[in-house]
């Protein structure tokens, strides 16, 4: 029984000493003046500035921005390639690199605050569930209404994308009627290789547009299908790929080196130098091989063009590229955020680090490309900056460190006299808006042509070009004051844009290679070493 009542009552017993050691505690800070007796705290300043900015601010602040922002600015203070990506978006930056997410298929656009499908992904989602380009997206799930609101691509994006085989329910508009279609998400292949095809009957064409998981494998389905096609000689296409996986790189220049020699290899203050070599026979080590490049060729295609060129195996045709030779990590943060870090540097085999300089800063780092085209670089081959020492290759050639991988062969910027106006019809994507609204009303006349390579029949002309003014007026372009030269430039660039509506790509580059500037060098280059032989 006294057990029991001892049971009873300790609970109370102890709760009463816990308040009363509180009250003394409470009172002897207060005597103390110390005001962190009996108190733990860790926070930096910096995050309790951002407490107080969140408690006391004047008006509402989104203070995760705000914590952005500032790691962001803290980072680029280390180089311009280390980054914050916040929890929201790291699904979709990181599908970029997978090469593949969930979703319903289309590539959609914007026009005047409706959502427009532009392409239908063949056998996907959305195919399959009847959807057609032209129809306009109205809701999401029946209560979210899309129609008449500016939204933003991302917002879209998160709209569509869900969990593979969920539903997603459309409500659309197609020839003025409304129709309600439920689609179940699946996997979508992000592809990585643009196009691949025979541009001469010896040479093939491969575009790769960046670096992900996927990238390996498709460039090699490309390269053994042109090789079925008895392929001697490659024209590889860099223009615009950003990089990606270092990895991924490495085992494409694999496929074109023999031997064990070095491709590339990185070493930082905390990383260890590392060798990537050769580990396998290439399916192209002895064909004519040129690689074409651009002011946005840049990091992982940077490596691959310095190794392909420190070992005398390719020509390099275009422009000097980016100049990014800094290896990033990513790591995951506990919120679900993550870091891509700076962790090492890399170098060509000749130990060439093309890192072009970011001691001016991050703007002045960010303007540099730009500033190639303020300076005539991009016109004249001879002011093409060589900063950083020279380096010998293997034949003898001379070759450049710092500042991007100089071309052995230059090809200046085609439309760098354009003016304001033109300028407007790209940026502010109109021109890429009517060869869409175009397609639509002549869907017949282009449902003739079967392949690629049948839309040279179409001529564009002054009924396309006058048909272009009027519907650059609503954009507030004035077409009336372009160039004949701009003008004859455009009318050109028409029949590849309506093939890459239909064919997406693959059919733009089969169509505008056939007068690219870079693409008739680099097969002036392949005769060339025919001739030599």
């Amino acid at each position: 029984m006294e057990n029991r009542k001892l049971q009873v009552w300790l609970p109370l017993l102890f709760s009463v000493i816990m308040v009363a050691g509180m009250v003394i505690g409470y009172k002897l800070r207060e005597e103390s003046g110390i005001k962190n007796f009996f108190t733990i705290n860790n926070k930096t300043s910096f995050q309790e500035v951002l407490d107080l900015v969140s408690l006391k601010y004047v008006d509402q602040v989104a203070t995760d921005s705000l914590s952005n922002n500032a790691i962001n600015d803290v980072l680029h203070h280390l180089d311009p390639h280390s980054v914050f990506i916040p929890a929201s978006d790291l699904d979709y930056v990181n599908d970029d690199l997978r090469g593949n997410f969930s979703g319903i298929g289309v590539e959609f656009q914007m026009f005047y605050d409706t959502v427009n499908v532009l392409n239908v992904l063949p056998d996907g989602p959305s195919e399959r569930a009847g959807l057609q380009v032209g129809d306009k997206f109205l809701k999401v799930n029946d209560s979210i209404s899309i129609a008449g609101k500016h939204l933003q691509p991302n917002d879209i994006r998160r709209l569509l994308r869900g969990e593979n085989g969920s539903i997603v329910k459309l409500t659309v508009m197609r020839d003025r009627q409304i129709i309600p279609f439920n689609v179940s998400r699946g996997t979508i292949p992000v592809p990585s290789v643009d196009a691949s095809y025979m541009i001469t009957p010896s040479t093939g064409f491969i575009h790769i547009n960046k670096f992900a998981e996927s990238t390996y494998r498709e460039f090699m389905r490309s390269l053994e299908n042109l090789q079925a096609q008895h392929m001697q000689k490659l024209i590889l296409d860099l223009r615009g790929n950003g990089g990606g996986l270092l990895g991924v790189a490495v085992n494409i220049a694999d496929e074109f080196l023999d031997g064990n020699k070095l491709i590339v290899y990185t070493k930082g203050s905390h990383v260890p130098k590392y060798e990537y070599k050769c580990k396998r026979d290439g399916l192209f080590e002895t064909g004519d091989l040129v690689l074409l490049v651009d002011e946005g060729s840049a990091s992982a295609s940077e490596v691959l063009t310095g190794a392909l060129q420190d070992w005398d195996r390719a020509t390099i045709v275009g422009r000097r590229t980016f100049g990014k030779g800094l290896v990033q990590e990513q790591f995951q943060l506990t919120d679900g955020s993550a870091l891509r870090l700076t962790v090492a540097r890399y170098y060509s085999p000749l130990g060439r680090n093309i890192q072009k300089s970011y001691k001016q800063g991050y703007e002045k780092y960010e303007e540099e490309v730009m500033n190639r085209f303020h300076d005539g670089e991009v016109l004249k081959g001879d002011t093409t900056k060589k900063s950083g020492p020279a380096f010998k290759t293997p034949k003898g050639r001379i070759v450049y460190g710092g500042g991007g991988i100089t071309p052995d062969i230059y090809v200046p910027f085609d439309t760098a006299s354009m003016g304001n106006e033109v300028m407007k019809l790209y940026l502010k994507g109109t021109l890429s808006n009517f060869i869409y609204t175009y397609f639509i009303e002549h869907k017949e006349q282009f449902n003739q042509y079967k392949k690629a390579a049948d839309i040279v029949a179409f001529k564009a002309g002054e009924d396309e070009w006058n048909a272009l003014k009027k519907f650059a007026v609503r954009d507030s372009i004035d077409l009336n004051k372009v160039s004949e030269k701009d003008k004859s430039l455009i009318i050109k660039r028409i029949p590849s844009l309506v093939a890459r509506q239909i064919w997406r790509y693959e059919g733009y580059y089969e169509v505008m290679n056939r007068s690219d500037d870079f693409v008739q060098k680099a097969l002036q280059v392949l005769n060339e070493k025919d001739i030599q032989k």
